[in-house]
């Protein structure tokens, strides 16, 4: 059966099924999660729990899929590839709109960003495709580079397109089949994710999405011993959960995970200009982002300039109706993350960390929707909450220093490496600078986002590395072939 409308915010039939062995599969009896836009606070739609059952299904597809599609050929990957990059381009207000409507981004936000950003994804694994060399012979053997298998892919509802793509393009390049668990709590854009895989001919069972909670789904997905692989992109909890049931089948866990990234101004900084984007860094996508620049290391002399030039940052931030193409900051993303974020605004307040702007409460004006303040803390300290935990929220803090060894001991003064940055007007003091923080990505005066650079962390960040060629060989076995 075809669903009459997967992504839609309806509670149709197509709301309570999933895409499993090349075709929807109805789950009428199965219990409803509800959807709640987090503008109105209103639920938009349902969509039905799965079941160990389901996943049991969905793992089932894929492997008997595994067989052919891991012998496919280069290009017929690449076409198949380019026939999704085509559909999702054809179709990317759809997913713009429902991006909106499912966690709150600003619709101008997601139209520049989030759809983009995603396709770009599947175009960057369709150029590495095409170059990638799968077998190289080397003196007396040969590397044969191979699909590893059936992966579980868990990707979470802060940026669902992109980290729907930067998972199943790769996956897809490798010559795996993939079971994909979106998040619950955004899923209409995963749903028509899956109806693109679905109208681009995507050989059956080689992509299947079971949509539940962690607790079920993801935690069936991690234990399964016919998953070869599994990617998640979450929480550390999450994380650790995932791997720890992974290591029992021994499959390989790829995790991208939590962030507290630094963002250091160098003296030499353009602070006027710098400052601004810094405070934009951190904060857009209403500072949902795990990579975000929330910590800006700035020196001491000039903590009240900072201080100045970021709370005139945020006073031109929109906060507003998410379909308003004039807001620029929409609510956050679901109940539980705003009592989270609010939470962590209280908990600066009452460590002594001194407010510049922002605060707890949501911004004058709003009445309803899970809007947060644009908060930006000073005087903050190494133990205080607001410093050391992620917030996933709109929430900056400001750090003095007095040198650059100690810039650098502060920055790295984390359990986590996602991210970091550096703003000088000395390119060599910088990459110095840069070449000295444990971190898994670090931008040098704001460059624009690659596809191609890899993403991952150090430390309690996370394990291996995603976008580009990097993100394809996650998904690839090495086989040493001697006497070739």
């Amino acid at each position: 059966m075809t669903a009459p409308d997967n992504g839609s915010n309806s509670d149709g039939d197509g709301a309570r099924s999933f895409y499993i062995d090349g075709r929807w599969q109805a789950r009428a009896e199965a219990p409803g999660i509800a959807v709640v836009d987090p503008f109105s606070e209103a639920v938009a739609g349902h969509v039905a729990a799965g079941s160990a059952a389901d996943v049991d299904l969905a793992v089932a597809a894929a492997r008997r899929a595994f067989g052919s599609f891991s012998r496919s050929t280069v290009g017929e990957r690449v076409a198949l590839l380019g026939r999704i990059l085509a559909l999702l381009e054809e179709r990317a207000e759809q997913f713009a709109q429902a991006i909106t409507t499912e966690m709150g981004a600003p619709i101008g936000f997601a139209r520049a960003a989030h759809v983009p950003f995603g396709i770009a994804h599947v175009r960057a694994q369709i150029e590495v495709l095409e170059r990638y060399e799968f077998l190289s012979q080397k003196d007396s053997f040969a590397i044969a580079k191979e699909p590893i298998g059936v992966c579980a892919l868990i990707t979470p509802w802060n940026w669902p397109l992109y980290q729907i793509t930067a998972k199943v393009a790769p996956a897809i390049a490798a010559g795996c089949t993939v079971v994909l668990k979106p998040s619950e709590l955004s899923p209409f854009s995963a749903r028509l994710f899956a109806q693109v895989m679905h109208d681009t001919g995507t050989p059956a069972g080689v992509f299947n999405m079971v949509g539940g909670t962690g607790e079920v789904v993801g935690a069936a997905l991690a234990a399964h011993p016919d998953v070869d692989m599994i990617s998640i992109t979450g929480s550390t909890r999450a994380g650790v959960l995932v791997a720890q049931a992974g290591a029992v089948s021994v499959k390989r866990v790829v995790q991208e995970l939590g962030g507290k990234s630094p963002n250091i101004f160098l003296d030499d900084a353009d602070f006027r200009q710098g400052v601004a984007k810094g405070v934009l860094a951190g904060m857009r996508n209403a500072g949902q982002s795990c990579s975000a620049p929330t910590r800006m290391l700035v020196p001491a002399s000039r903590l009240a300039e900072v201080e100045s030039l970021a709370a005139e940052a945020v006073s031109g931030i929109v906060v507003g109706d998410p379909r308003d193409e004039k807001t620029s900051m929409g609510p956050i993303a679901n109940a539980a993350q705003y009592a989270r974020v609010q939470s962590m605004i209280a908990s600066g307040i009452d460590e002594g960390a001194r407010l510049v702007c922002g605060g707890p409460g949501r911004p004058e004006g709003l009445a309803h929707g899970y809007f947060a303040r644009p908060t930006v803390f000073s005087d903050v300290t190494p133990g205080m909450r607001v410093t050391r935990e992620e917030i996933f929220g709109p929430v900056l803090v400001l750090m003095p220093y007095r040198d650059e060894a100690e810039a650098i001991a502060i920055a790295n003064d984390t359990v986590y490496g996602l991210g970091a940055a550096v703003q000088s007007a000395d390119r060599e003091r910088a990459r110095r600078v840069a070449s000295q923080l444990r971190a898994g990505q670090v931008h040098i005066n704001y460059p624009a986002w690659n596809s191609h650079a890899p993403f991952g962390g150090y430390k309690r960040s996370g394990n291996g590395r995603e976008y580009g060629v990097h993100g394809l060989e996650e998904y690839l076995e090495t086989k040493a072939i001697v006497g070739y």
